[in-house]
């Protein structure tokens, strides 16, 4: 199963200092992923304005992960915890057994960010936050691992179940393989650029979910920029 999702096909919620674009239902707004895709059960795009934020609130039981693409979020929780994200970079938070948190943009310019929600393969976890910096140049022309929970990946972020987020830059006219092992899925957002994957063209902020295949084939048409989330 190839599923692709278009960007100008995502739900969408708006106010007056955020623009939310939704992968999965959320929230109360229809989106092209109706359900789950296996643990994965929420990707958003969100461009917060400056100087504005998600102020306090709480969660349990789910691995939330964010990358920023643009800009800067700054993390605040009820565990003590603070720390500021940049664009490229990852922070994980483990919602467990519950968590407040406020993730606010103090810069003055707009953030652009994913957030990703993978649901823990136990409940009732001990909650937490951490954050890491991955350099641009080592992607290039490779997946690296940004946040898992896979025993056989190294320098990655940790979550609470099977499943790796991989980042990738693409010079154009690159390609680069990504091997599926049995009863695997994959999901992949194109932040920036365009791509072939498994023979289907992906345009700046698409997606595209797939399952019963053997692996992710991708071909930059031109410089590119992907994630792509490994999940069981």
């Amino acid at each position: 199963m190839i599923q692709v999702i278009p960007y100008n096909k995502l739900g969408q919620m708006q106010t007056d200092w955020l623009d939310s674009r939704f992968h999965f239902n959320f929230s109360g707004v229809a989106a092209p992923m109706r359900g789950a895709f296996g643990p994965l059960r929420v990707w958003n795009d969100d461009l917060i304005a400056p100087q504005t934020g998600f102020g306090m609130h709480g969660h349990r039981d789910m691995e939330i992960i964010t990358y920023v693409r643009k800009g800067a979020i700054s993390h605040k929780d009820s565990l003590g915890n603070e720390g500021r994200t940049v664009a490229g970079d990852v922070q994980v938070m483990h919602a467990g057994t519950g968590i407040r948190h406020s993730e606010w943009n103090k810069e003055h310019e707009h953030t652009l960010l994913y957030q990703i929600w993978v649901e823990p393969n136990r409940a009732n976890l001990m909650p937490g936050w951490e954050e890491a910096h991955f350099p641009k140049a080592d992607r290039a022309g490779r997946w690296v691992p940004l946040a898992s929970g896979e025993e056989s990946v190294t320098g990655a972020l940790p979550i609470y179940q099977d499943a790796t987020l991989y980042g990738g830059f693409l010079p154009a006219g690159s390609k680069l393989t990504h091997k599926l092992r049995a009863g695997r899925r994959s999901y992949l957002v194109l932040a920036e650029g365009a791509l072939v994957v498994n023979g289907q063209t992906l345009a700046t902020r698409d997606g595209i979910a797939l399952s019963e295949v053997d692996g992710v084939e991708v071909e930059a048409v031109k410089d590119s920029e992907a994630l792509l989330l490994d999940l069981p």
